[in-house]
């Protein structure tokens, strides 16, 4: 019948879905402990368990696998569906410094260099994974729209003030990783929540 998987089909998803978390979790501890350049699919092979040759048949090639790392990263810290509602700002800071601890965070940081010097894939890749964020921010700001705002303006201030939270929220993180003992990355994130959701309006005044 159509649309009915077979228990034989579901047990070969299950098993590439298990390989591919493999093969993503061995990926991230090496990035993380030796870089992009000197991590290669026979060290990701060896630690995940999982064939040289599987690793291209699930991601094509290292830069697929690399951003595939940080997608599930930042998915982690900072999920889409958190934009999808009306929350404060606060509120989706306080959650986004939970999930900040709650896994491997710097990668986005290691990444973010590796496009730098790139010309190719990855700075394309890491360009559409901003771009995500700002368009999850966008979201926020468009949901609490005031209804008097004039509609030509609201799309370009909305865009600039998702620049501006996108640009804070990585720069404090950054701090954070750089210099932990210095940076309260908790509080200065609420801080910088809190400041907006009380000047909120002014996006649309400017």
């Amino acid at each position: 019948m159509t649309g009915v998987t077979s228990p034989g089909q579901r047990r070969i998803d299950e098993i590439g879905d298990e390989s591919r978390r493999r093969i993503l979790d061995a990926a991230e501890e090496l990035f993380a402990e030796r870089g992009f350049d000197r991590t290669s699919f026979v060290d990701i092979a060896k630690r995940s368990g999982i064939s040289r040759g599987s690793i291209p048949w699930h991601f094509k090639n290292k830069n697929g696998l690399v951003m595939a790392v940080v997608e599930r990263a930042v998915e982690r810290i900072w999920p889409a569906s958190r934009y999808q509602s009306v929350p404060s700002l606060t509120e989706v800071f306080s959650e986004t410094t939970r999930l900040l601890n709650a896994g491997n965070s710097a990668l986005v940081f290691m990444i973010l260099v590796e496009a730098l010097n790139d010309r190719g894939v990855v700075r394309e890749q890491y360009k559409e994974f901003l771009g995500r964020r700002r368009e999850g921010m966008e979201v926020l700001l468009r949901l609490r729209r005031p209804a008097d705002a004039d509609p030509a303006k609201a799309v370009d201030q909305e865009r600039a003030a998702a620049v501006a939270l996108n640009g804070a929220l990585l720069g404090i993180h950054l701090q954070a990783l750089v210099d932990p003992d210095s940076v309260d990355m908790p509080s200065a994130l609420i801080t910088l929540a809190s400041m907006f959701d009380k000047n909120i309006a002014d996006v649309w005044r400017s």
